[in-house]
């Protein structure tokens, strides 16, 4: 109950300091028909002034509590009465002994203090035993304040452990399921190599005995097609383990190559050129999304670090046996800071030994940054 109390509370913070306020209104328009009330609309004005700032309490507890002591202060300056709304400088207490820092409850807890003995000097007679009770009054008041402090702070501290525990174990969670997956992934790539490696021997054999003997190169045929459609199989497999933690926004668009390079290169986001030298080969599409990936990366080193005004070349040189990837800009090169945390050279090199290559990215003598890569061309025998 009480936890549904402060989630109300919580949600509708305006309604709750109307409804901290009511009670001491209430108080004061009843005692205003008092016959002890002489001046009713001083006495209204006065306990307008005090309860006021109680509506903004719950925002600024240290400003209203402020405003309410000084207005106090100059009601005793007056000569004025204390009146039932001078209850404000205690509900003022409160606020800011729970809600603020030790400080500031201090001072408000001194001031109150200070109050009580002012109030108790302009009466005619004045006792240890009455300013005693007053200050313990004044202390219990702010004692308990102390108390819903220390209170709320423990239950957000606690509310913190939790989600963290929470997040905790579902990270937890998220890294066995991915460990599993990758194991699976595993073995499903050994039955894939296996199958593949069964269809290379079997088209390797059809092949020496499709003259010879037609009847063993049909069977060979058929078993190639079999295990073909038992390794798409288990391939199919293979993806549906790793894109099990994707989300409905993966995108299934169609891989980069290089007849989007031209695109890239003028997209880059700095002034850049295509330069394509040699005879174009018919690279497979692992290559073609390498070679994008590359450049990709190259162009956004230099969007990065190359400093204003920098202008990059990128240049694709066919020579038979490789195709050589060079990037080159004239930038700060040496230069330019290095970032602690990037990976993009770790990732060329990844992509590009994926397919026997090699990558270099340095600063160039002259000034600028050079990203040269050379990747073996394929070479495609015929059947």
């Amino acid at each position: 109950m009480f936890g549904r109390v402060r989630a109300w509370s919580t949600r509708h913070g305006k309604a709750m300091d109307a409804l901290r306020v009511a009670p001491l209104v209430v108080l004061a328009l009843v005692t205003m028909w008092s016959p002890a009330v002489q001046n009713r609309a001083g006495y209204l004005a006065l306990s307008a002034a005090l309860l006021a700032p109680l509506l903004w309490l719950r925002r600024h507890p240290t400003t209203a509590f402020s405003v309410v002591a000084l207005v106090s202060f100059g009601q005793w300056l007056a000569g004025i009465d204390p009146l039932p709304a001078n209850l404000a400088v205690l509900a003022a207490l409160w606020a800011v002994a729970s809600s603020c820092s030790f400080p500031w409850a201090l001072a408000a807890g001194l001031i109150c203090e200070l109050g009580v003995f002012l109030v108790l000097v302009s009466w005619d007679t004045v006792s240890f035993s009455m300013f005693f009770s007053g200050s313990i009054f004044i202390v219990t008041i702010w004692l308990t304040g102390l108390y819903a402090s220390t209170r709320r702070r423990y239950l957000e501290g606690l509310e913190e452990r939790a989600e963290r525990a929470e997040r905790e174990r579902d990270q937890q969670a998220r890294m066995a399921a991915a460990a599993e997956r990758a194991r699976i992934a595993r073995e499903l790539h050994d039955v894939v190599a296996h199958n593949v490696s069964v269809m290379v021997v079997q088209a390797d054999g059809a092949g020496y005995a499709i003259d010879g003997d037609p009847e063993q190169a049909r069977l060979a045929v058929r078993n190639i097609s079999r295990t073909g459609r038992e390794a798409l199989a288990e391939m199919r497999r293979l993806v549906g383990v790793l894109r099990q933690d994707e989300t409905d926004r993966t995108d299934y668009t169609p891989q980069p190559g290089l007849a989007q390079l031209a695109e890239l290169v003028r997209e880059a986001g700095v002034p850049a050129r295509l330069d394509v030298g040699g005879g174009p080969v018919e690279l497979p599409e692992g290559h073609q999304l390498a070679v994008y990936r590359i450049v990709q990366e190259a162009l956004t080193n230099t969007l990065k670090h190359g400093g204003p005004g920098a202008r990059a070349l990128v240049e694709l040189g066919y020579t038979g046996s490789e195709l050589v990837v060079r990037v080159t800009d004239d930038g700060r090169g040496a230069a330019a800071p290095r970032s602690p945390d990037g990976h993009g050279l770790i990732g060329m090199r990844e992509r590009a030994s994926m397919y026997g290559g090699t990558v270099s990215a340095e600063p160039r003598p002259g000034g600028g940054f050079e990203v040269l890569a050379r990747l073996p061309v394929p070479v495609t025998r015929a059947a």
